[in-house]
Formats: structure tokens, sequence, C-alpha cells
């Protein structure tokens, strides 16, 4: 990314550009002109009213007297009026000083810059300062509603009373350039250049949030004064409340527009009402300025193994107390999060195992979301930290298939979630000697259906709920020299409680082993050793 020193130079217009603009301006109506610079509208507010967008936004200023000597048709004396008596205006009444780029900063410091050159530096240093790479960026611009009502105020205005001229035929407002528009192209050039990189669809976002604390009371007024003062109840809802002096924006900017759009379709009934009078309010107070930058969640995901069985897979923490020597979720965390150089993270997983009950196999699915990453990892920095982790000090936990992932990933791993079948390992004690006809039973049975009751060890936490579930198949291995202790291994729909089906649960689980066997059984350990879905499998 260039630095700013480099590329902090003032754009100009000149050359092609000079003939292009000199082509659209000197079309402009000289009355018209004269008549938006006697209300205090600014030159950019102007331009974009008459939908002029080529170049001119670039330029290091834009005043009277540059609309003066590029104006066409018009007499010495009307180019006189616009170049002497008119200024540009402190604070522009209809942008109230976004297209002038003043604005307040900080609620302290009014900044007065020339051009959007300016702004733009600001926004790159900021860029370099929080330490983001990037390749693109996305630029978003938010704008109190009460510029957009005086956009249409100004052109009903100009409707009523140029209409019948040549040039206002067939015009309409859909021709203008909004004001958020305006800014964005005025600052397009600028940040390119400075970034290195075009603006585009993006997962880095620049964020610009104008604010005024002169709410959009203006239509709200009207209306009431159209309506033979009928009194519209107004509340926090309707996004148009008057805000403090803090200048926080006062609702969503969605919904106050449209309750502004909406407004004006009724005032488009009656515009030969005196609902809409001009000069407008003037305000020598600029919008407040807030911007920031981020980066939208990245993913990096895989599977885990879980080696001991004293991890629990989130952190846990009772009564201040810490429950095991540590979790998955931070191993992982800690390690991937300073790669990225994000914020925080967040963990999702395809199902959870308990503390005491290790995850081997092929692993469980897992992503871990990262916020607001400054760097976007290569596929041999993620490889070198998978080595990273799989070769810590203490084994407690291991992954597989590590990899940068997009955001459909956590969709295909939820989808996935629920259809998923799991293999266990169990060791199991029962209180009679092993038979060798238990084995054949055992392994006879397929799809078999139970029914579990919410295990009474999560009755503080769960519904009480009976749920249906199915053992896919079972297999016995015995263990040498012991008739009472085997390995029992399974494969089960997902969700099923295995150590409630091992020993019954105090008949809350239908059949069990201990029911099948007819005796007492008890499960020892237990490990699962599949996760059978189709994400993360391959490298």
């Amino acid at each position: 990314m260039p630095s700013d020193t480099e590329e902090a130079s003032q754009p100009t217009v000149n050359g092609d550009n000079v003939r292009a603009l000199c082509d659209v301006v000197r079309e402009l109506p000289i009355r018209a002109v004269i008549d938006l610079l006697s209300i205090g509208v600014c030159t950019r507010c102007i331009l974009r009213l008459f939908g002029i967008r080529e170049h001119v936004y670039y330029r290091s200023s834009l005043s009277p007297s540059m609309l003066s000597s590029l104006l066409g048709d018009s007499t010495c004396s009307e180019k006189h009026m616009v170049d002497g008596n008119f200024r540009e205006p402190v604070v522009c009444s209809i942008c109230l000083g976004i297209l002038q780029f003043t604005y307040w900063e900080d609620k302290k410091l009014v900044t007065e810059n020339e051009s959007a050159n300016e702004l733009a530096v600001s926004i790159s240093s900021l860029i370099r300062q929080q330490g983001f790479e990037i390749d693109s960026y996305s630029l978003e611009v938010s704008i109190p509603p009460i510029v957009l009502e005086n956009d249409h105020t100004v052109w009903l205005y100009m409707k009523r009373k140029y209409e019948s001229e040549p040039w206002f035929q067939g015009k309409s407002i859909s021709e203008c350039i909004s004001a958020k528009d305006a800014l964005k192209i005025s600052l397009m050039e600028s940040l390119e250049t400075m970034l290195g990189c075009k603006s585009n669809i993006s997962a880095f976002r620049i964020r610009l949030t104008y604010t005024h604390r002169i709410s959009s009371k203006t239509v709200e007024n009207s209306v009431e004064g159209c309506h033979g003062g009928k009194r519209r109840k107004t509340g926090a809802g309707n996004g148009l409340n008057t805000i403090d002096d803090d200048f926080k924006c006062s609702g969503p900017p969605i919904e106050a527009g449209a309750v502004v759009e909406r407004s004006f379709v009724s005032f488009q009934a009656n515009e030969s009402s005196e609902c809409l009078k001009l000069p407008l309010g003037q305000s020598n107070e600029p919008c407040c300025l807030e911007f920031h930058c981020y980066r939208t969640q990245i993913y990096v995901g895989g599977r885990y193994l879980k080696y001991s069985r004293n991890v629990s897979q989130t952190c846990w923490i009772i009564d201040d107390e810490r429950m095991g020597e540590a979790s998955v979720e931070e191993i992982l965390g800690s390690n991937i999060l300073p790669l990225c150089r994000g914020d925080n993270y967040k963990f999702h997983a395809a199902g959870r195992e308990d503390i005491d009950v290790r995850m081997l196999g092929s692993g469980r699915p897992f992503l871990l979301e990262i916020q607001n990453a400054r760097y976007i990892p290569s596929e041999e920095s993620v490889k070198f930290l998978e080595t990273k982790i799989n070769n810590l000090e203490k084994k407690l936990v291991g992954v597989k298939n590590l990899k940068l992932l997009g955001s459909q990933s956590w969709e295909l791993m939820r989808e996935g979630e629920a259809e998923k079948q799991k293999q266990y390992t169990a060791l199991v004690w029962i209180s009679r000697p092993l038979k060798d006809e238990d084995l054949q039973s055992i392994s006879s049975l397929e799809d078999l259906h139970i029914l579990q009751r919410t295990p009474i060890r999560v009755l503080h936490r769960r519904s009480p709920l009976e749920r249906e579930k199915i053992i896919h198949w079972m297999r016995i291995e015995r263990i040498v020299g012991s008739s009472q202790y085997f390995l029992l291994h399974l494969c089960t729909q997902a969700g099923t409680y295995i150590k409630e089906f091992v020993h019954g649960d105090l008949g809350r689980t239908q059949p069990s082993i201990g029911s099948i066997f007819t005796c007492r059984a008890e499960i020892l350990r237990l490990d699962v050793t599949d996760v059978k879905m189709e994400c993360f499998l391959t490298e």
C-alpha cells in the first residue's frame, strides 16, 4: 500500500477533464444556479442536483467563481452576479458540509478540507495505523435523513418554479446524484491510489457515518400544517426523534429514510400548497463524522482431535472454578487468532463430547470465526500453524485439514450436523460373565430404535423430553483375561446419549445394554472414533 505522503498530492482537473467539465457546466441554467447559490447551496450540490458526475468531484476546489468561468450562454451581468455576489457557504444548506468535506471530529474540532483528498488521507492513515493488509475495499456511507429531505425540498421548489422552462422538461429527481454517491465518487480515485487497490465488493469495509443533531423535523411539521393541524404521534420507534448534543444517530438510517420518502409522496400530491418554503433553514453547524474500518468475519476450520480426558470442548467454569486443565476452544483460538491478527474469535463445532470423552479417528469438524482480522493467512501459513498445534508440548489437542474457509462452510457444517452418524468405542463392565451368545445377540441388532428421556445428569440444563434414536450397529470385542469387561463398538444417530444407553439411566433409556443383557451394566470409558460428515475431510 503506497504511503500517504507519496500520494497526498491534490487531484486537479486539466486537459480532457477541463473540456468535459466545460461541456456539462455550460449547459446549466444560470438563473437556477443563482437561485440555488442564494439559498446557501454549495457548488458540488448544485452540480449533483443537475446530474453531473463527470470528473468534477475530483477537483481540489469548486466554487461559484469556477461556475461563472465555465457557464455558457449567459450575460456578463449574470456571470458577475455569480462571481461577485455569492461565495461558497460555510456550511451547505443541503448537504450540511458533507460535500464540502467539513465536519465535526471528536465532538470538538471542526475540520475543513478543500477536497476529498485530505479525507482520503485520514482514512488511509487509519487503515495503516490499525495494521490491515488489504487487496480491495468496499466504501459504506451513512448520512442523516435530513440531507435526503433537503434534496427533495429543493427539487420540488425548482420544479414549481422552472417546470415550464425548456431545460427542465422531462427531468425527474431520479436523475440527481445523491449526496452519498457524490461523496463516494469524490473519494474513490484518491482512496484507490493511496490504498493501492480497487473499490469492489469486499470483506474489508470502510464506513463513514455522518450524523447531525438537527433531526428530520421539517417533513413532520409540514405534513402537520398541510393536514389542518392534525398531529401525527411520534416516538423513539419512528427513527426521527431529536437527538442530544453528542451527535449520535436517532434511529436506523434505513427506517428514517423510508419515513422521509413516504412523506414526500404526500408532498408531491400537495406541491402547490405552502408546505415547502425556501430558503431552507441554513445551519452553520456541519455534520459529525465518525469513520472506522473493519473486516467481516473470516473462518479457519478443519477437524480437531482431543486426546485428554480432562479437556472440555469450550471453556467451562462453575462458581469461578475451571473444570479441566484446558479447552479445545482456547488451545485452537490462542494459536489461530494471533496469525490472523483479529480482535476476537468464536468457536463452532459439529456437536460436542463430554470432558472425559476423547475425540479420535478423523476428528470432529470445527470452525473458528475470526472477528475483524487484519491479515488473511496464506495456505502455507495455515499449514505451518497446523504443524505447530500438532507439535505442542502438551499433547492435549490435535488438528487435521486446517484451512481458510468461506462463510458457506458454516452452513455446510450445520446442515450435516443433524444427519450425521457417530462411531464410539466404550469400555463396559457387566455384573455377570460375558457369554458367546451375548456377542451374537448384540451383533444381530441393526437399526435398533431406542427411547431416551432427558438424562438425569443434564436435567438441570435440558428440557425434560423423550427422544427416539437409532443404534445402527454394534459389535463386542473381548478383553483377554477378563470375563466381565469388554469393548463395545457402536454406530449411532447424532444426539444419542451413549452413557445412558449402556447403563439405562434408571430405566429412562429403553432398551439399554443392561436391559438387553438383563444385568447391571456400567460404562467406564468412552471414545468418539468417527464423526461421519463430508465436510473438512480432505486436504
